[in-house]
């Protein structure tokens, strides 16, 4: 139980920092465009590269450098792009809750997105497959402290997902979603930025 617990703590304290995945998650929650799918995306990637690092894969930075370069260099160029497709929108406004439905988006287009945000982003690798996988060592049920840190992830994703329906009275005004857009073209950038400079 301790290590089910110690592992839930951990991934849910590196889960809950605002990035590129959270923002996008919260914008479907709201927009109630295919939450579900993309909740879920989210939760079986996480896991994934969970379980990876607590099997002990986290040693692929070390044998492949390359890898983390080229991580870091595609998920830069993306996030600056998703960024600016958000600057955009804010600047233009005139979206509301009513206009922002599930045709303005496939279910296709979401989860090409919401693999982009997370599979190009190199700090995912870093909390998961290293952090994670490295923290669980520490421990003598692995399993247990693992199964700990995926449930963190499905419940965090799919708390945020669904939980976003109650600030939809906020965002039937255009002018919350140009605030929301404006902010998520900013932690985008932000994020590509500290990736470059890093």
């Amino acid at each position: 139980m301790t290590s089910l617990l110690s592992g839930f703590a951990i991934s849910l304290s590196l889960i809950l920092a605002i990035g590129a995945q959270n923002a996008f998650v919260l914008r479907q929650g709201l927009r109630r465009a295919h939450v579900f799918w993309v909740a879920l995306t989210c939760s079986v990637i996480d896991a994934l590269l969970i379980t990876a690092g607590i099997m002990g894969f986290g040693a692929l930075a070390t044998a492949a450098p390359w890898f983390e370069t080229i991580l870091l260099w595609g998920g830069a160029a993306f996030l600056i792009w998703y960024g600016w497709q958000n600057a955009k929108s804010a600047w233009r406004g005139g979206t509301t809750l009513e206009a922002a439905t599930d045709d303005d988006q496939t279910l296709r287009q979401a989860l090409v997105t919401i693999l982009a945000l997370s599979l190009l982003n190199p700090h995912v690798y870093l909390d998961t497959v290293v952090f994670v996988g490295s923290i669980s060592a520490q421990y003598d049920n692995r399993f247990a402290f693992g199964i700990g840190a995926v449930t963190a992830s499905f419940t965090f994703f799919f708390s945020l997902a669904y939980g976003a329906r109650f600030l939809r009275p906020l965002f039937s005004n255009p002018r919350s979603w140009q605030i929301l857009d404006g902010l998520i073209a900013l932690v985008m950038w932000s994020i590509a930025a500290a990736l470059l400079l890093s």
